[in-house]
């Protein structure tokens, strides 16, 4: 795994995504882990990231406001070092529309999370917190995903059986 990949595909069972889950977890970060059946539709997913996650009430069920929530996770969610978001059996996203936008989102949540400072350029009044997801695929292959996940607005790399995400800092971080 990349450490710039903020978003990673990979086959289940990577030995090398085992071992980041055990150290997170052993500095006290969390794993969370979802259900792909219930990321279906961006609905299912608004739903199940605020369940999961804590999103507070006012969670405005958008692209936009996942990526705020996201930002802001409490220190009951990441243990105050991090957190990495699990998504079991990925391969039925495949096929759904949103799959793309929303890989794109995570990947602009875990920019935001893992910056010291705010989209001012601002120093943050709390520590960047370590946040990424992992999508677990049971039929791995890296192209085609690659190919599926591809947007304007993202990095996307084939590397060592994985495929990795991260905002295109040219798009991004040019402005």
């Amino acid at each position: 795994m990349n450490g710039n990949d903020r978003v990673v595909l990979v086959p289940r069972g990577l030995a090398e995504v085992d071992r980041h889950l055990r150290e997170l977890e052993s500095r006290g970060g969390r794993v969370l882990r979802l259900r792909s059946a219930d990321l279906m539709t961006e609905r299912g997913i608004y739903e199940t990231f605020a369940e999961v996650l804590g999103f507070p009430g006012y969670f405005g069920r958008n692209w936009d406001a996942m990526v705020d929530c996201l930002d802001d996770l409490c220190g009951a969610v990441t243990g105050g070092v991090g957190v990495t978001v699990v998504v079991d059996e990925a391969d039925r996203l495949l096929e759904a529309e949103h799959f793309p936008l929303f890989v794109s989102v995570l990947c602009q949540a875990a920019d935001r999370a893992n910056s010291g400072v705010d989209l001012d350029g601002c120093p943050r009044d709390r520590p960047a917190v370590a946040q990424h997801f992992v999508f677990e695929f049971l039929d791995f292959e890296a192209e085609d995903i690659a190919r599926r996940v591809a947007q304007p607005d993202l990095s996307v790399t084939v590397a060592a059986g994985t495929v990795g995400a991260a905002l295109d800092p040219g798009v991004w971080h040019g402005r």
